[in-house]
């Protein structure tokens, strides 16, 4: 089959498109026929080693990723089940988040795997696994009518998912974005919309109960700054910015730790949890209308590395999406 393959850290050069060996489901497994995948900002950083500390952990390698086929999540059909898989049989059209999407097969846990919304296409359906729950489980509990909510980030693939449910559980919404993203923004429910390249959110006075930061760009004072005193500021890790780091969004995240003790604010840091479950409640909201996947551009398989530049150089709103 044909597949996205990365044997060592660096640009979208490091890419390529390769013949491997059709995955093999295990016992617990599905083996899906890929139809559409989608980029995400952790592809990004694992195409890059960036940080550079991450390079310790279980998925980096210290030259290369672990997992040398790119790609997380995923829609498609099933074409075979492993033995102890139940609920899913070749046919199904199915969703959801494993290692190794950007490919024409991907073999995921049962676990992962979900049934497609009938009312969205495969490319919408790819673009909702990782995004869509980083938002769901970033703001479930947080929010009720009336709650204020700012979203730093919201053009960005978890960030367009976040301003639509806020919005659909009754909450006031502020979303901050770039001025091209303005309308966008606003047509998913954001009730006032901040132009960071004109004005500073964090910086205006005003605060709300729920802070959700998905860039990592604002210091933990500025962050604070704009949550109320009883607030919760929920941190989720980084987006995807120029050049190497050492240490990325981990350093505001160790600081967040060290000041959590001494503040009254709430501080979640929010390491997304993927499931079936979660992917049944996005399928849910899907086909009630209550959120709708935001794509921005659509590449062909062979053009993943173009889709990867495009991703980190230009800015991109919403999802980008591979069709296979």
């Amino acid at each position: 089959m044909k597949a996205i393959v990365q044997t060592r850290y660096g640009s979208s050069d490091v890419l390529a498109l390769e013949d491997v060996d059709r995955p093999v489901p295990a016992a617990d497994e599905v083996l899906v026929r890929v139809r559409a995948a989608s980029l995400n900002a952790r592809d990004w950083h694992l195409m890059r080693g960036d940080p550079y500390i991450a390079r310790l952990s279980a998925q980096f390698g210290r030259r290369g990723p672990k997992e040398p086929i790119r790609g997380s999540d995923f829609a498609g059909v099933v074409e075979e089940v492993g033995r102890d898989v139940t609920g899913l049989r070749p046919g199904d059209e199915v969703f959801g988040e494993s290692d190794g999407a950007l490919a024409e097969y991907v073999a995921a846990p049962q676990r992962l795997v979900a049934r497609k919304p009938a009312a969205l296409t495969f490319e919408q359906a790819a673009a909702m696994p990782l995004a869509g729950t980083t938002a769901l489980q970033g703001l479930r509990g947080l929010v009720q009518p009336g709650t204020t909510v700012l979203v730093n980030g919201a053009s960005g693939g978890v960030g367009t998912f976040a301003v639509q449910l806020a919005h659909a559980w009754g909450a006031e919404v502020t979303a901050v974005c770039s001025t091209r993203n303005v309308d966008l923004v606003r047509s998913l429910g954001a009730d006032q919309v901040v132009d960071y390249t004109r004005e500073d959110a964090f910086r205006a006075g005003r605060r709300h109960d729920v802070v959700l930061d998905l860039v990592g760009n604002r210091s933990l004072r500025d962050l604070r700054r704009a949550t109320t005193l009883t607030g919760t500021l929920v941190l989720s890790g980084g987006g995807v910015w120029h050049g190497g780091s050492l240490f990325g969004p981990i350093g505001l995240i160790a600081r967040s730790r060290l000041a959590a003790p001494f503040v009254r604010q709430r501080v979640v840091l929010l390491s997304t949890v993927p499931g079936a479950e979660e992917l049944d409640t996005l399928r849910e909201l899907a086909q009630a209308g209550t959120i709708v996947p935001a794509i921005d551009r659509t590449f062909p398989l062979p053009a993943a590395a173009d889709a990867m530049r495009y991703l980190e150089g230009e800015h991109a709103r919403a999802k980008v999406v591979i069709t296979v």
